[in-house]
């Protein structure tokens, strides 16, 4: 599993500072995606265990979840790196273009993003998308929080 890009983001999980690692290897393909380079296996730096141990340890007082942009299709792999960051406190979230997830994956997130880019349709944002951000225990479709500023 190779990771393309670490940030810190603020938005992607309401009300939570997010550990973002950006999976590459993405078999989706969605038209109009904003992270082509996700798509071509390989790209990025492998993704070790001792490395994500250190940028959790590192932001451990900073941060409260990690989100993988990708992944599922390292099934095993994503398991054991949310299984360390649940280990170490902190929140999990996936962000696929997938419309279901396993529920072994499920089981070791809070959250998860799924469905497709589709232009037409916007992203979370919009009233209209076809994405669906998550609560994973309740099963609760949340993206009226990303919606927020629009008439419902």
């Amino acid at each position: 599993m190779h990771c393309h890009d670490f940030q810190v983001v603020l938005q992607e999980v309401p009300g939570e500072v997010s550990l973002c690692f950006s999976i590459s290897g993405c078999p989706f393909r969605c038209k109009g995606c904003h992270s082509p380079f996700l798509w071509k296996e390989g790209n990025g730096t492998p993704l070790s265990v001792d490395w994500y141990k250190d940028i959790l340890e590192q932001y451990s007082s900073l941060a409260s979840c990690v989100l993988f942009m990708g992944g599922e299709w390292h099934e095993k792999q994503l398991i054991e790196f949310l299984q360390i960051a649940n280990k170490s406190s902190y929140k999990t979230c996936l962000y696929t273009g997938a419309e279901n997830v396993s529920q072994t994956i499920l089981n070791e997130l809070h959250w998860v993003k799924t469905g497709s880019w589709n232009a037409s349709l916007g992203g979370l944002n919009s009233l209209k998308t076809n994405q669906k951000f998550i609560h994973v225990k309740s099963n609760t479709i949340l993206n009226h929080l990303f919606t927020k500023n629009q008439n419902l």
